[in-house]
């Protein structure tokens, strides 16, 4: 299966990470919008998200040692559609510069807000719970 994705990870207290070559990032307490793709293996790429024994490889590898993963929603295509999505978070919440975001000309692909406020924004991309 081939896709989009989206992960809605909870941080439960304000954490400075270092997040790769990317640097020491603050983050505050709350709720963040991930948006990956994964055009060969959008399962495997999913379920390594969720593993907690890994080799940090991507800058969400990174957060999610300090994170939770409390929500994932996918989108079944053959084109690469997350940049499309991050600029629709982008439009609405607040974003952590460069992150996950090396081999695009976005501006970011994490996103900060409300849970509700990016389950709406979420539900307008027609994306699939993933159990």
């Amino acid at each position: 299966m081939k896709g989009s994705y989206i992960l809605l990870v909870e941080l439960t207290e304000n954490k400075n990470i270092q997040i790769g070559k990317l640097g020491n990032v603050t983050f505050e307490k709350g709720f963040y919008a991930y948006v990956g793709s994964a055009l060969n293996g959008l399962e495997q790429r999913i379920n390594r998200h969720l593993r907690n024994n890994k080799k940090k490889h991507w800058h969400i590898d990174y957060l999610l040692t300090h994170g939770k993963i409390v929500d994932i929603f996918y989108k079944e295509n053959d084109a690469k559609e997350e940049c499309n999505f991050a600029k629709k978070f982008e439009e609405k919440l607040t974003h952590t510069p460069n992150f996950g975001c090396s081999d695009c000309n976005c501006g970011s692909h994490l996103f900060f807000g409300l849970k509700n406020e990016i389950k709406t924004i979420t539900r307008a991309f027609n994306m699939i719970p993933y159990c």
